[in-house]
């Protein structure tokens, strides 16, 4: 394995922090390109006020990120506490509110994000994908006839058979030190996370795309983890869907490796099919924090990313 190789991970959430989590035990020199799409809860609220990025996601991230010292886990943990009241601060995580803070004061949401990574004193960098807010639109296949659904909450909990998705609005800019970083990655990492919302978005951004497209970096899938169909953006999908999902807005879409838990693997799965068809090796490895869990273990992620990175 190189010493301390260049990763880049795009994703969202909890699925992007399980990651961030793992990679940074492999590696220092680590960026964070987060969605920002969220409208739903404290940061929902915080944007619809503000019009700013949500703050969310890019919380997550920076916690995870945080060093590993009292210091940095004391701030993470200051971070991502919520605000419990019967008044307008209830479910306010202070992350976001010191986030939003920051924007407001100084109108720079990259300069806002690396200050709060200071605090912390994050281990590598967090960046937006889009220096906007942006919103996500999908079409689903519903019995009832199509469905057009908008807003990352809603598109997130849809039912239905996706047909498209489309960013609102339609080009926005990209941040400039994020295509930065995917040009000068040696890896770059896809979820796992909401498919919809939360990677997807990454392959929306035209001027993202472009640039996963021409960069040398090799390129790793983490699958989700099957969830129960109550819980999921869609009854019915699979790993191979979802990598089809991105194959549809980038068709020439060249991976390395997919990671894939042994639960993802059905019957009649064409998973390591499709993952073949793209160039890419299918990795088997349990990444469950236990069996039957929909959440991945950043333990066993590392194991699994050492094992590619090597």
């Amino acid at each position: 394995m190189s010493i301390n190789p260049k990763v880049v991970c795009l994703g969202g959430g909890h699925g992007l922090a399980a990651t961030l989590t793992a990679a940074r035990s492999l590696t220092s020199d680590i960026t964070a390109i987060v969605t920002v799409a969220d409208n739903g809860g404290s940061s929902g609220r915080l944007r619809e006020e503000f019009n700013f990025l949500p703050p969310g996601d890019l919380r997550m991230a920076l916690a995870a990120l945080c060093s590993a010292d009292e210091w940095g886990r004391g701030w993470a943990q200051i971070l991502q506490y919520r605000f419990t009241s019967d008044g307008e601060m209830n479910g306010h995580a202070l992350g976001n509110l010191l986030l939003t803070a920051l924007w407001d004061r100084d109108g720079d949401p990259v300069a806002g994000i690396a200050r709060v990574g200071e605090l912390l004193k994050i281990v590598g960098r967090v960046l937006p994908m889009a220096v906007e807010p942006l919103d996500i639109e999908a079409t689903f296949n519903t019995a009832s006839g199509k469905r057009i659904v908008r807003g990352q909450i809603q598109v997130a909990t849809a039912k239905g058979h996706i047909e498209s998705l489309r960013l609102i609005p339609e080009s926005p800019q990209a941040t400039p030190q994020a295509l930065e970083a995917i040009a000068q990655a040696q890896w770059l990492t896809f979820g796992p996370g909401s498919w919809f919302s939360s990677v997807m978005p990454h392959f929306l951004l035209k001027e993202q795309l472009e640039a996963i497209e021409k960069s040398s970096a090799k390129k790793i899938v983490v699958f989700n983890l099957p969830e129960p169909s109550s819980e999921r953006e869609f009854a019915g999908v699979s790993a191979e869907e979802h990598l089809e999902l991105i194959l549809s807005h980038l068709p020439q879409f060249h991976l390395d490796y997919a990671i894939a838990d042994p639960s993802s693997l059905g019957a009649n799965s064409r998973l390591q099919r499709v993952v073949e068809g793209c160039g890419g090796e299918l990795v088997i490895a349990e990444v469950a924090r236990f069996p039957g869990s929909f959440h991945h273990s950043p333990e066993k992620l590392t194991s699994a990313f050492s094992h590619i990175f090597s």
